[in-house]
């Protein structure tokens, strides 16, 4: 959700239920070494690494519009859902 397209009282509304709905997983040295290895292996940002590397410890799909992300999704260890 755009503010300039719909407002701030919109967007923290948006946020607001999106926090509802959502876990906080706190990165734990299992995690950090994954999300490194992913880093070292393909260039991506580290926080892209995080991602991907929670996404996988979860078994779930990493819904993103990241380019980045999304043109290595067969290369990936989760399913990658494109939001572009």
């Amino acid at each position: 959700m755009r503010i300039r397209e719909r407002g701030e009282k919109a967007a923290a509304a948006d946020i607001a239920a999106i926090r509802r709905n959502s876990t906080v997983i706190d990165p734990d040295w299992d995690l950090v070494a994954s999300a490194a290895q992913f880093k070292a292996g393909s260039g991506l940002a580290y926080a892209d690494a995080f991602c991907i590397a929670t996404a996988q410890r979860l078994d779930a799909a990493l819904w993103t519009g990241d380019p980045e992300i999304v043109d290595r999704a067969d290369r990936l260890p989760c399913e990658i859902v494109d939001l572009r």
